[in-house]
């Protein structure tokens, strides 16, 4: 097996295994308690049908300064587009001129 192959399988079998935990986690609270989002080992999940508004917060919020989001169905995070705009825009500015403002990247809020 290529190496791209086998990360590849490993990252599957990854993500398969913290959502099955995210989904175990769920069923064993009351079903009066049962949100379907929360955290699994650190990593965010959302088990909800998603909705416009979320999905759009996820993918493009510029009132948010994080680059990497909620996902708004699955385990995992999201891009926020608007943020990754707003790097690429200063990193290729900082390319072209010298008087560029710095560039500030900020770790995904913790909680």
């Amino acid at each position: 097996m290529r190496p791209a192959r086998r990360v590849r399988r490993i990252v599957q079998v990854a993500a398969a295994g913290l959502l099955l935990a995210a989904a175990v986690q769920e069923a064993a609270k009351p079903r009066a308690e049962r949100t379907w989002r929360g955290r699994v080992l650190g990593v965010p999940y959302n088990l909800n049908p998603p909705t416009w508004t979320r999905i759009r917060a996820s993918y493009w919020s510029p009132e948010d300064s994080r680059l990497f989001t909620d996902r708004v169905i699955g385990v995992g995070w999201a891009i926020n587009l608007h943020r990754a705009r707003e790097l690429l825009t200063c990193v290729f500015g900082a390319l072209v001129r010298d008087d560029a403002p710095p560039i500030r990247l900020r770790r995904p809020d913790r909680g």
